[in-house]
C-alpha cells in the first residue's frame, strides 16, 4: 500500500483573495510539516494537515519562471486543476456581484467532474443582501470566509476532510516509479525516450492516464521500472515563441505518484529558482531525488575540469538536499543514461533499509553524548528512545523524549546528518519525528494520527492507574 496525498487547487479570477486564503489556511493548520530552507513554504505549494488528514494546497495564482512575466489565464489555471487536482476550490468575492469571469471559472471547474467547493471570500466587507445569487453558479457546498478575520476557515477545512479519505491506494509494490521533472525544454522527453530504448526489454508502452503524463515500463537488472514523462506542457497562443508555462499542479501530481524523481536541468541554464522549488517539493513529499544535468553534449571543450567546476556550484545551490546524487547526461550520445538506472536501484534499496531498534538506540546514545541538545533553563530536551516506522515507504524514525518542542531546527538537521553518516540513505529523503513522551505510554502520539485531546489523555491516565 502506498499513500497519495490529495491535491487541493485554489482557483478564481484575479484579486479575489486566493493567496490570502492559501496563507490563512497554512497559519491555521494543525501541523506545519516543514520549516527548513529550500522547502515549498515560500512558494505556492505547501503540505498541510487538518484533523489528521494531510493534503497538498496549491495557489494557482503563483509560481512561474522569473523570466516570464505572463500570468496564467483563468482557463489555463482551471485546465491544470481539472487535469491533476483532486478537489477544486473556486474563490469569488462576497462583496462583488457575480460576473462573467466567475461564471466561466465555475462552469469549467464543474466540467472537470472533480469535487468543487465555492468559497465566498471577503464576507467581512459584504452586506447580507450581497450574499444572494451565488447559488446560481451551481457550485455546492458554499463556504463564506474572511481571511483577514479568520472567519470560516475551520468550517472550510472540516468540509474538506469530509471529502478526502485517509485510506491509501493499492499499488504494485514490485514496480518502481520514476518521474522526469523540470522546466520546459530541458530534455525530459529526449531522456525519457533514450531510457526506454536502452533497456534489456521494453515491457509495455501505453498512453498516460492524463494528457500530460506519458508512461513506459522497462525492465533493468530484473526490476520493473515505470517511467513518467511530465513534458506535456501546453503553450498559450498569447505567449511569444519559446516561452512556455510551467505546470505546478501536474508536476506535483507526478511527484506524488513517483518513488524517485529525476530533476532535469539544462547545462546551459543552471540553478534557477524554479529548479530549487521543484527540489523542495520533492524533498517535502519524501521522495527519492537525482539531480540530472542534461544536454552535456552541447558543452564545447567539456572535460573533467568543467564537470568538477560545475558540481560544487550546483551543490551550493541545492544545499538543502545534499543527499541527492548529481549526474551529467546526454540523450544524444547516451552518456551516463545506464548509470541513472543503477542509481535508481541503489536509492530504492536505501529507501527499504531497516535498522533494528537496538542499533538505533545505541546510535542515539552516542549522538547525544557527542553533542547534547541545548534548551532553555530547566527545559533542556532529553532524547530517550528511538524506533523506525515499519509501514512507511521512506526511512522514517520516531524519537521520544522530554521537552522535544525546545529542540532547535539546527539540532534536528545535525541529527539527520549524523544518521546519514552512519547509515546509507543517499538519494532519499528521511523523516525524523520528535515526540513528547506521554504518561506510561512509551510510544506517545503517532505523527500520522490526530493529536489526543486533554480529555482523552486524562482517560488514558486514569485507565493506567486502575491497572
Amino acid at each position: 500500500m502506498s499513500s497519495k496525498l490529495p491535491i487541493v487547487a485554489i482557483v478564481g479570477r484575479a484579486n479575489v483573495g486566493k493567496s490570502s486564503l492559501f496563507n490563512a489556511i497554512l497559519e491555521r493548520r494543525e501541523a506545519i510539516v516543514a520549516h527548513e530552507a529550500g522547502t515549498t513554504r515560500d512558494s505556492i505549494a505547501a503540505k498541510a494537515e487538518w484533523e489528521g488528514h494531510q493534503f497538498w494546497l496549491i495557489d494557482t495564482a503563483g509560481m512561474k519562471d522569473a523570466t516570464d512575466d505572463f500570468e496564467f489565464t483563468i482557463q489555463e489555471q482551471i485546465a491544470q486543476a481539472a487535469d491533476s487536482a483532486d478537489i477544486i476550490w473556486v474563490v469569488v468575492e462576497a462583496n462583488v456581484a457575480v460576473n462573467e469571469e466567475d461564471r466561466r471559472v465555475a462552469r469549467i471547474a464543474l466540467k472537470s467532474k472533480k469535487p468543487v467547493f465555492l468559497i465566498l471570500n471577503k464576507v467581512d466587507k459584504a452586506r447580507g443582501s450581497d450574499l444572494q445569487g451565488f447559488d446560481r453558479l451551481g457550485v455546492k457546498p458554499i463556504f463564506p470566509t474572511s481571511t483577514t478575520q479568520h472567519r470560516g476557515i475551520s468550517e472550510l477545512l472540516d468540509g474538506l476532510v469530509a471529502q478526502i479519505p485517509k485510506a491509501t491506494e493499492p499499488v504494485d509494490e514490485s514496480r518502481v516509479r520514476v518521474a522526469l521533472l523540470g522546466r520546459p525544454n530541458v530534455g525530459k522527453s529526449a531522456l525519457f525516450n533514450t531510457l526506454a530504448q536502452k533497456q534489456q526489454a521494453i515491457v509495455a508502452d501505453r498512453a498516460g492516464t492524463t494528457r500530460d503524463i506519458n508512461r513506459a515500463s522497462v525492465r533493468y537488472e530484473g526490476q520493473e521500472i515505470e517511467l513518467m514523462d511530465t513534458a506535456g506542457i501546453r503553450r498559450s497562443g498569447k505567449i511569444g515563441v519559446g516561452i512556455e508555462h510551467f505546470s505546478i499542479i501536474r508536476t506535483l501530481a507526478a511527484i506524488e505518484q513517483a518513488d524517485i524523481c529525476l530533476l532535469l536541468m539544462d547545462v546551459n541554464e543552471l540553478n534557477t529558482g524554479l529548479d530549487q522549488k521543484i527540489a523542495g517539493m520533492i524533498k517535502e513529499a519524501g521522495k527519492g531525488l537525482i539531480l540530472v544535468v542534461s544536454k552535456w553534449d552541447s558543452v564545447e571543450g567539456k572535460d573533467a575540469f568543467t564537470r568538477d567546476a560545475l558540481a560544487p556550484r550546483i551543490g551550493q545551490e541545492f544545499d538543502f538536499v545534499p543527499w541527492a546524487p548529481l549526474i551529467f547526461t546526454s540523450s544524444v550520445t547516451g552518456q551516463n543514461v545506464t548509470k541513472i538506472f543503477d542509481l535508481v536501484l541503489q536509492i530504492i534499496a536505501n529507501r527499504k533499509t531497516r535498522i533494528s531498534t537496538r542499533v538505533l538506540n545505541v546510535w542515539l546514545g552516542s549522538v547525544v553524548a557527542k553533542h547534547p541538545p541545548a534548551g532553555l533553563k530547566n527545559r533542556a530536551p532529553k532524547l530517550n528512545y528511538m524506533i523506525q516506522e515499519d509501514d512507511n515507504p521512506i526511512p522514517a524514525f520516531k524519537i521520544f523524549g522530554a521537552h522535544t518542542g525546545f529542540l532547535h531546527w539546527s539540532y534536528k538537521r545535525f541529527m539527520e546528518h549524523e544518521l546519514r553518516a552512519s547509515f546509507n540513505f543517499e538519494g532519499t529523503a528521511v523523516q525524523l519525528w520528535f515526540i513528547e513522551k506521554e504518561g506510561r505510554h512509551k510510544h506517545g502520539n503517532s505523527p500520522t494520527k490526530p493529536e489526543r485531546s486533554a480529555t482523552q489523555r486524562k482517560i488514558i491516565k486514569n485507565k493506567a492507574r486502575k491497572k
